[in-house]
């Protein structure tokens, strides 16, 4: 955990001296405001771990207001980046192409303040489109044909919410949101795969009565997610009873008689000394062992682009799969938001999954 903490810290403060070098040579400004935007910049990289301790000490407006300062930034830093980037490697590109060809290229150089306000205004604009499509509630059909659920069942709905991130910034009103898109859905069985509350799991009791308020016929099931240790195991336990869930810590159930529902720990819990899946990787010793597995927590990227780099490290990162070890693996979006109340293309999902009997065995290809 340190070790990841003092790369985020090294690598954020990078990007902010990068976009600060950025505005100078676009805005040629003076001393003044160089040193206001530095300190601005200088809180804006020490805002996490301000929310963090502020929280802890009781502070909470002060805390939430922080957090939708420091992470709106975060997310309008990271577009303006990854645009400028973009941007700067076209500029070395026709740079490179003049020298190669010998050719004045100069009518296709941007200048460094067009390099700077293009970015600017694309970040501002996807930011301000991310945060209402954060709030856009998506549900996702899926049906599986299967010659597991017994013929005379006309059907078993699974609903899965996932990533919630219950904390200072994903509230009462969220939530109302996605627990309507359930309520509409009449699960059978609701699980919750990971994640539910934030690392800041500030005072959101009030909230485990909405999550107690949906039914489900064969009952509600959850496992951990990384951020259910981040907040402390014991409270994220307790909210996540208290909400109606029953936690599955490698363990499994068959309340309806007609599938057999297991959970495991997120890895984190390996790092708190705990059991060992909310994440969307198949352990090979599972292989050919389960049917359908429910996974979350890449968010499908949340922020494009930052989809690209999930694509390198998950071989899923949304949607319904067939591994080659069998079964069905399905990934969610999430149906929250951590850090960033934004999502650019990757909207929030509610997860609505419909078995069937079929003769066809769950594991075939078509």
């Amino acid at each position: 955990m340190t070790l990841f903490l003092l790369t985020f810290f090294l690598a954020y403060s990078a990007v902010h001296f990068y976009a600060f070098l950025k505005a100078r040579a676009a805005l040629n400004f003076g001393a003044g405001t160089g040193i206001a935007l530095a300190l601005f910049m200088i809180i804006m990289i020490a805002a996490p771990f301000i929310i963090r301790y502020s929280e802890r000490l009781g502070f909470e407006l002060f805390a939430r207001v922080m957090a939708y300062v420091g992470y709106f930034w975060l997310g309008i830093l990271f577009l303006f980046f990854s645009c400028s980037i973009a941007l700067d490697i076209y500029r070395f590109v026709v740079f490179a192409g003049g020298l190669l060809f010998q050719k004045d290229l100069s009518a296709f150089v941007l200048s460094a303040r067009n390099a700077f306000l293009i970015p600017l205004v694309f970040s501002l604009a996807a930011s301000a489109y991310g945060y209402f499509e954060a709030r856009e509630i998506r549900t996702e059909h899926v049906t599986i044909k299967t010659s597991r659920i017994p013929a005379g069942t006309e059907r078993l709905r699974i609903v899965q919410i996932s990533d919630v991130h219950l904390g200072l910034i994903v509230r009462e009103a969220r939530l109302k949101r996605i627990l309507e898109k359930v309520r509409l859905a009449r699960p059978d069985i609701l699980v919750s795969t990971g994640d539910l509350v934030d690392g800041q799991i500030s005072r959101i009791d009030g909230l485990s009565g909405l999550l107690r308020e949906i039914t489900a016929k064969y009952g509600k099931f959850a496992v951990t997610g990384n951020h259910e240790f981040y907040a402390g195991f014991a409270q994220s336990k307790a909210f996540t009873e208290k909400a109606g869930f029953r936690l599955l810590r490698a363990e499994a159930v068959d309340d309806s008689g007609i599938v057999t529902i297991a959970g495991v720990d997120d890895p984190t819990a390996k790092a708190f000394g705990l059991a060992k899946k909310h994440r969307p990787w198949i352990n090979k010793e599972a292989a050919g062992l389960f049917d359908l597995q429910l996974s979350g927590h890449v968010h499908d990227g949340q922020i494009f682009p930052f989809t690209i780099v999930t694509w390198l490290y998950y071989p899923v990162v949304s949607g319904l799969a067939h591994p080659a070890e069998g079964g069905y693996l399905y990934v969610s979006r999430g149906s929250g938001t951590w850090g960033p109340p934004i999502r650019f293309l990757a909207r929030p999902e509610v997860t609505v999954i419909d078995l069937v009997h079929s003769g066809r065995p769950p594991g075939s290809r078509k």
